[in-house]
């Protein structure tokens, strides 16, 4: 009876190797998507120029370093995708004239619906001195959700707008020439930000198109704005959250398995 047990607990340990085998083979997708988002290929040359407002805002892929001359007063916008589950960072730097007056700048950052998203951390606004030759800006969003309330302000997929600009500048600075750069990175966070809902369409704006037929106007219609995750929108599904339940299915599986095997009755007596 000993032996048969024991043999019970060793058949109950190879089913136990076998489901967390599976399970490593199913985590690596996980793992890939946990790690930071990876920089777009060579082929797409970066912006060096920004827009000068929500609708004329420059698009700029992850990764991508953009850059771009303008004065001081100016507002300069960038747009961006960002999907569910990524953590996005904003970084700016302002390179300054030789000779200059006490200034702060300030980044922003909005969603698709242009509502300005809170910075969970990072150095959103900074004087620079009269002697600085440059100043540097960050913000770090909070984890894109899937799906939220409609009264809340959580940021959801679709695109976000940068707005890098001045907000206290001398008279005498006004028009002074300057460059900024701006590059967004983003962290997957995984199921841990997962929630139970998605949206029917990412938050993209609608850019008006005027279609033309033999050199003459038929008509402006709208069409969704190009700029858009490199796997698409949605990209996200899969999570560790996936791992991690079927972990927790096959180990209750597993000791219901084992508790039956040790506690079993040694059955009916021989006659």
């Amino acid at each position: 009876m000993r032996s048969n047990r024991v043999m019970s607990v060793a058949g109950a340990v190879r089913v136990v190797s076998a489901g967390l085998l599976l399970l490593g083979v199913a985590a690596v997708p996980a793992a890939a998507d946990a790690s930071p988002s990876a920089s777009p290929s060579g082929d797409s040359a970066a912006p060096t120029s920004a827009g000068t407002s929500f609708r004329t805002a420059t698009e700029v892929d992850q990764g991508q370093r953009a850059t771009a001359s303008a004065s001081t007063g100016d507002y300069l916008y960038w747009s961006f995708p960002a999907d569910s589950g990524q953590r996005p960072t904003v970084q700016a730097k302002v390179k300054l004239p030789d000779k200059h007056a006490s200034a702060t700048w300030q980044i922003d950052v909005y969603d698709g619906l242009r509502r300005r998203q809170a910075c969970q951390y990072g150095a959103q606004t900074r004087t620079a001195a009269q002697d600085a030759a440059s100043v540097e800006l960050s913000c770090t969003l909070r984890t894109v959700r899937a799906w939220s309330e409609p009264w809340s302000e959580d940021p959801l997929p679709g695109t976000y707008y940068i707005r890098l600009t001045t907000v206290g500048l001398a008279a005498a600075d006004l028009g002074l020439p300057v460059s900024a750069e701006v590059q967004v990175d983003s962290k997957n966070i995984g199921g841990s930000a997962a929630v139970d809902g998605s949206l029917g369409e990412p938050l993209v704006p609608g850019v008006a198109v005027t279609a033309k037929e033999d050199d003459e106007d038929s008509g402006t219609t709208a069409v969704l704005s190009s700029i858009e995750p490199d796997d698409g929108w949605a990209s996200g599904w899969w999570s560790d959250r996936w791992v991690w339940t079927g972990i927790g299915g096959v180990l209750a599986a597993l000791a219901g398995i084992g508790g039956y095997a040790l506690t079993r009755g040694a059955g009916r007596p021989r006659p």
